[in-house]
């Protein structure tokens, strides 16, 4: 057998949002699995603790939707999950790819724009999607105008399509006094936690429960979001826990 195609990247960071690519790469490559952030294994003992595998699941995807969570937690018992990508090319290869699993639904779609009703899902998980949105951003202290409308589009929709007592579950490598500002706005109407995952690098899995407050800390720290001064950034970045070594370049970038 000969070694398998080389995972070809964009030239600049701008073009993880450029469709076209992701249409043509997904022609190339097929579904071969590829993950952001480690596999299921390296978080499943977090995502256990907040999760039932009863309800149903939203996996909103952009692009980069050949990551395997979906079909590692239909393996877990969750029989009811919809996975969405804007790539026509990626939602085909996915739905052949995966074609024995009668639980594991795959649709063209926006996540800017869920055409699902309100408080479908009682489950919204995201792993690197809000990144791809936000890859052009060179200082997370000063988010520009433009990504923090794509944000706030596709977090005002997984709010509306969440149940109740829904959980939106984003995992990614973006720190707490980063991330965390965007998701702690009263209008979506959840609160704000995270837990840290892996060895040397830490990532992080925040969960946003539907129907809850948010803190003080946390009510602040999403106004500080909307300031004059943009994030009133410190001198030093919060330390929410202790960083590994090596870790503290974090600060310098939003992904």
């Amino acid at each position: 057998m000969g070694e398998p195609p080389r995972r070809q990247l964009p030239d600049c960071n701008a073009r993880y949002r450029d469709r076209s690519f992701w249409e043509a790469r997904y022609r190339d490559e097929g579904a071969a699995p590829a993950e952001w952030f480690g596999g299921l294994e390296c978080f499943r003992e977090q995502l256990e603790a907040e999760l039932s595998p009863a309800g149903r699941v939203l996996q909103p995807r952009v692009g980069c939707g050949n990551s395997a969570l979906s079909y590692d937690l239909y393996q877990l018992g969750y029989t009811d999950i919809t996975s969405i990508d804007y790539s026509a090319a990626c939602i085909a290869s996915m739905q052949d790819y995966y074609a024995h699993c009668p639980g594991l639904q795959w649709v063209v779609m926006d996540a800017q724009a869920l055409v699902f009703r309100d408080g479908s899902f009682d489950v919204v998980l995201e792993k690197g999607t809000l990144d791809s949105l936000m890859v052009g951003e060179t200082d997370p202290w000063h988010v520009s105008r433009e990504a923090r409308g794509r944000l706030e589009q596709v977090l005002a929709e997984v709010s509306r399509v969440l149940q109740p007592r829904g959980r939106f579950v984003s995992i990614t490598f973006a720190q707490p006094h980063f991330r965390k500002r965007h998701y702690a706005q009263p209008a979506y109407g959840w609160s704000a936690r995270h837990v840290t995952y892996g060895s040397g690098f830490h990532y992080f899995l925040y969960v946003m429960q539907k129907g809850e407050g948010l803190s003080p800390s946390d009510l602040a720290l999403g106004r500080s979001l909307h300031s004059p001064l943009g994030a009133l950034a410190p001198a030093r970045p919060l330390q929410d826990e202790e960083e590994e070594e090596g870790e503290s370049f974090l600060s310098a970038i939003e992904l």
